[in-house]
């Protein structure tokens, strides 16, 4: 990587470094990132943040907003998540918690999705204490993004309570440093359905849960050839309508057995201009007519034949396009004016709009690497945000 002059070659190296340290913390959503937390809120300490942790309910995970500049509104959000996928069973060419730079890239579980994000914002620490802040900057860093913005909320509840709102979200997420204002929305959904047991040569005395279920999926692909009909206006979104997926079908006991219970794990992710609430509301409407009973998750007792129990367990929110363009005109001015973009996954974006804030999803890496073996991403693209992320403090002096 050429670098430009002596700052550039110090937070080059800098950089490298806090995401070697930041890869080396097994942050897989099933294990804890507290030490992740501590060691980031430690490594600031020297820039006088203001610090807030909101924890899980079992305590064993954290959000962690650190806050640089004065306490005022119309500051700028950093978000991103400090958890990973796992790495069992991939077929990693080195050990993947240890990153390792091979040429123009920097190998390693996370590098892309997401620490090579906050290993940049770390690295422009020294630039904004140096600068000087006349609005806040604020480090939000999640827990159990990936499995479906699970800390999220919780941060953004204690934020609302606690914080002047802002002027804009930077969302980190890997997009090769352009601007994306758009993505789908999830709903994940399992969908229990309960019979009753019977030997199959006498189907009559039972009622088979498989055969309610396949009924289900026959309506869910049918909402999913429906949908692909429509098509969204926002370039660049692929596939450009709504999806529908179902993962998983688990029932039945035994061939000669009429099924007790089946159980679909199933999602849609919906374009913004469809309206999730009342996608999940048709869905509603389908299992009321054809369930005897409505069955909450928590009920012990032995549901009676013919019932289902339905639970969303993931909901993302889409980003908006129309929501964002604020926010994309202001990141404009820090990482240039480059063309929108729509991106496929979901992020955490949607739940900062849907409280009012302008924003938008900006990162470095690709996530083409994201969740693959031997993750990686470009040392350009490092020093590319962390530049963008040295001109904050200019923007956030400027006037509006």
């Amino acid at each position: 990587m050429r670098v430009d002059n002596t700052e550039d070659a110090r937070e080059a190296q800098q950089v490298l470094q806090l995401l070697q340290t930041l890869v080396a913390f097994d942050t897989t959503s099933a294990r804890s990132n507290l030490d992740c937390l501590h060691w980031i809120a430690d490594h600031a300490q020297c820039f006088n943040p203001r610090v807030r942790f909101t924890y899980s309910a079992d305590g064993s995970k954290a959000n962690l907003l650190l806050s640089f500049g004065p306490d005022v509104a119309a500051g700028v959000v950093l978000s991103a998540h400090t958890d990973t996928v796992p790495v069992d069973g991939q077929p990693w060419s080195a050990p993947p918690f240890e990153a390792r730079q091979r040429g123009a890239r920097v190998y390693g579980r996370g590098t892309s999705d997401m620490k090579g994000f906050i290993a940049a914002c770390l690295a422009a620490l020294p630039h904004w204490h140096r600068e000087g802040l006349a609005r806040p900057i604020h480090l939000a860093l999640s827990y159990d993004e990936e499995i479906g913005c699970v800390g999220v909320p919780r941060l953004l509840d204690d934020f609302s309570a606690h914080v002047p709102p802002p002027a804009l979200v930077w969302v980190g997420e890997p997009t090769g440093m352009r601007i994306a204002t758009t993505h789908k929305g999830v709903c994940v959904f399992r969908t229990e359905f309960f019979g009753r047991d019977a030997h199959s040569s006498l189907p009559q005395l039972g009622h088979s849960a498989i055969a309610d279920a396949v009924r289900f999926a026959h309506f869910l692909l049918a909402l999913g050839v429906e949908a692909a009909e429509r098509t969204t206006r926002v370039p660049g979104l692929l596939p450009p309508y709504t999806t529908l997926n179902i993962g998983r079908i688990e029932g039945g006991a035994a061939l000669n057995m009429v099924a007790r219970r089946c159980v679909l794990e199933w999602e849609f992710r919906a374009i913004p201009e469809d309206d999730m609430s009342a996608l999940r509301q048709r869905i509603d409407d389908f299992l009321a007519v054809h369930a005897t009973a409505r069955v909450g998750g928590d009920d012990t007792g032995a549901p009676p034949a013919g019932a289902v129990a339905h639970d969303a367990t993931v909901v993302v929110p889409p980003l908006r396009p129309d929501a964002a363009q604020r926010g994309l005109e202001l990141l404009r001015r820090v990482v240039g004016d480059k063309p929108e973009i729509a991106v496929p996954f979901g992020t955490e974006a949607g739940h900062f709009q849907l409280r009012g804030w302008p924003t938008v999803v900006c990162g470095p890496g690709a996530i083409e690497q994201a969740h693959q073996p031997d993750e990686w991403i470009e040392v350009a693209q490092l020093a590319e945000c962390v530049r963008a992320l040295r001109r904050l403090p200019a923007f956030l002096a400027s006037p509006g």
